[in-house]
């Protein structure tokens, strides 16, 4: 009889338990929790060019902000550039346009020359037209190759992860102007 009495509480508080777990992830009204069946997923490999213009008489990037010791600095930290960038198969800035870059990249080191980029690759191009990746990352722009991450994407990308490998490709260090390749990876 003892048993039967532990066993009956143990089931009682079990029962309570579970009531108690289950009202503490009810869902509110604005929240829905979705199932999710992990499918198998797409890795894919992108490569661009990058053209960054900031002189002549349509550039594509643009200062929009400025600290007032900018000028100052070697890094000219404090900068802020808003961009729209085209995005190419090869270096050549008449070869197949694939879509552009547009955001921004502000200089956020005062040592060496290093660019927090926050910027959209939209895609235009074949089955990616209306696709698009989200690069937020350090750009050591002066480093030969640096790694950015992808942080998300739209589209064929949705829920996209990854990183992105550039490399500069050519730079006038008088106007600022440069070409920069992209090989990115992408899961999605």
């Amino acid at each position: 009889m003892a048993k039967l009495s532990v066993v009956l509480i143990v089931l009682l508080f079990s029962l309570v338990a579970n009531i108690t777990l289950a009202q503490s992830f009810k869902e509110e009204k604005w929240a829905t929790r979705l199932k999710f069946q992990r499918k198998k997923e797409t890795v894919t490999n992108l490569q661009f060019y990058f053209h960054d213009t900031l002189s002549g008489k349509n550039p594509s990037a643009v200062r929009v902000a400025e600290a007032t010791e900018t000028e100052k600095s070697p890094t000219l930290f404090g900068v802020i550039m808003m961009a729209d960038d085209p995005l190419t198969e090869t270096p050549d800035p008449n070869s197949k346009l694939l879509g552009r870059a547009q955001g921004l990249y502000g200089s956020a080191g005062q040592q060496e020359m290093g660019l927090i980029m926050a910027m959209n690759f939209g895609f235009i191009d074949g089955i990616y037209n209306g696709s698009s990746i989200s690069l937020l990352g350090k750009n050591s722009a002066m480093h030969l190759v640096r790694e950015m991450p992808i942080v998300g994407g739209t589209g064929l990308f949705r829920l996209a992860r990854g990183y992105a490998i550039a490399q500069t490709h050519w730079i006038d260090f008088t106007t600022g102007d440069a070409i920069v390749g992209y090989n990115v990876t992408v899961v999605h």
